[in-house]
């Protein structure tokens, strides 16, 4: 079988939000994958495909996965929306500028999503956000999806006040 050549891991940053985007790993890549998260200090990795490696090794060195598939080229259900920012909204108010790895097959299509549905809930527009993604991971977010984040309407659940100039610790909910 061919090696497919897949896109390196890429940070999007905004605010006080940072997101790893990756592709999926295999029990044979695993290695590689835990030294990523841990040069970009993710503790937190969202799976959004199917199970490909044991996440036991991840645990052991303090990583939490979340798994919450959908289906490839789809936009996110409704509940993994929640569930998505929920997790966000807790990491970010919790530890400002921590990061949250994310990852599907190859890190160009749900993955993406839920980045970008974070950035328009920390008041980016979606035009903005799309671009800003792409710009670091080229063919990022296919039609279907960029449909979903045109007509999806943010709440600002991510948004994060700063009263007074003080640290960054709470966010509007």
């Amino acid at each position: 079988m061919a090696r497919m050549n897949r896109p390196a891991p890429v940070e999007v940053s905004y605010k006080n939000m940072r997101f790893l985007i990756t592709h999926n790993p295999t029990n044979a890549t695993l290695g590689t994958f835990i030294q990523d998260l841990k040069k970009y200090g993710a503790t937190t990795v969202v799976r959004v495909c199917e199970v490909t490696y044991d996440k036991t090794p991840l645990e052991k060195d303090g990583i939490t996965v979340v798994d919450w598939p959908f289906d490839d080229g789809a936009p996110p259900p409704g509940r993994i929306v929640e569930d998505w920012l929920s997790l966000l909204q807790a990491t970010f108010c919790e530890e400002p500028g921590s990061c949250v790895a994310v990852h599907c097959v190859a890190g160009l299509g749900r993955a993406p999503v839920l980045v970008a549905l974070a950035l328009l809930e920390g008041g980016m527009k979606y035009e903005d956000a799309v671009q800003f993604i792409r710009q670091k991971r080229r063919g990022a977010i296919n039609s279907k999806q960029l449909t979903y984040l045109e007509k999806y309407r943010p709440r600002q659940r991510l948004r994060f006040r700063a009263p007074h100039g003080h640290r960054v610790r709470c966010c509007l909910m």
